[in-house]
């Protein structure tokens, strides 16, 4: 992994932590249910871009090495269980 990424990538989790621990205290505070809900959905959107990012660099790091090296089904079958994943 580029270290470019690596540290995009821990820098978008730490956002997430900061996230999780804002709606933490909401939940504490008792705060109203749609301000809880929001700030819950603004953490699932961001969870979509960290793992876009994630797969962004394993289709540029791995997938075109392991078809390079004749490892064609190998990186079909891990792109679509991760298809799989995300679908449900």
């Amino acid at each position: 992994m580029e270290n470019k990424i690596k540290q995009k990538l821990v820098n978008h989790l730490h956002r997430i932590k900061g996230q999780v621990e804002g709606l933490e205290r909401m939940v504490e505070k008792e705060k109203y249910c749609p301000e809880i809900i929001t700030q819950s959905l603004s953490i699932q959107e961001s969870l979509k871009g960290f793992n876009a990012t994630m797969l962004e660099n394993h289709i540029r790091e791995h997938v075109g090495h392991q078809i390079q090296h004749g490892k064609m089904e190998k990186a079909v079958e891990e792109l679509i269980r991760i298809y799989k994943l995300k679908s449900k």
